[in-house]
């Protein structure tokens, strides 16, 4: 899993005004929970939105005056008009025990179908799991090369090298479907693998 660092400052009060003071400076108010008691800090919005705005997931290497975590993004506010980050809680990791996050959906290869011209449909962009923090990969690597038109990936098919995946295992992630156009005959092979 890819890492970053995000300094902060503790904060004095915690409440609606202190937040929307801290707001009007450029900064984001955080809370810090999983290990023990929480911690009321806030980050510089710029950098916060490094974190937020991609579609990779972060193990984020907090230090708050001093203080040095490792956590991860667990939930965001943001504001309905202007999509700004409002509040962001993180969640403290212990190597020891198992956290669940969302990673992204990768895939790799040229599939089969789509050069015979199939279009190709990713339906899962992100799936859930359940690992220890040094098992989390930066995301869940799909091969698609031998998809044919009409065939299909599963949740159930995918490896999962030390993690849960906590999705429906019969739930489509990926599929190639016949487009206006595509030689239906020309992606079959002898080596059909069809299920």
């Amino acid at each position: 899993m890819k890492v970053s660092q995000l300094s902060g400052l503790l904060r004095a009060n915690v409440g609606k005004k202190d937040a929307k003071a801290l707001r009007n400076e450029g900064r984001v108010p955080c809370v810090l929970y999983g290990q023990g008691s929480q911690l009321h800090f806030s980050a510089k919005s710029i950098d916060a939105e490094k974190l937020i705005f991609t579609p990779d997931v972060y193990q984020v290497e907090l230090d708050v005056e001093g203080k040095k975590t490792k956590a991860i993004v667990k939930e965001i506010q943001q504001d309905n008009i202007t999509g700004a980050v409002k509040h962001i809680d993180f969640y403290e990791l212990n190597d020891a025990k198992p956290v669940k996050v969302q990673l992204p959906v990768r895939l790799t290869g040229n599939s089969r179908g789509v050069l015979a011209g199939g279009k190709l449909l990713q339906v899962f962009r992100r799936v859930t799991v359940v690992g220890l923090p040094g098992d989390l990969p930066e995301a869940v690597t799909i091969d698609i090369t031998k998809l044919r038109i009409g065939q299909s990936i599963r949740v159930g098919q995918i490896e999962a090298n030390g993690l849960t995946i906590l999705e429906v295992p019969n739930a489509v992630v990926v599929s190639v479907r016949v487009a206006r156009g595509a030689a239906k005959g020309s992606d079959a092979g002898d080596d059909d693998d069809e299920e």
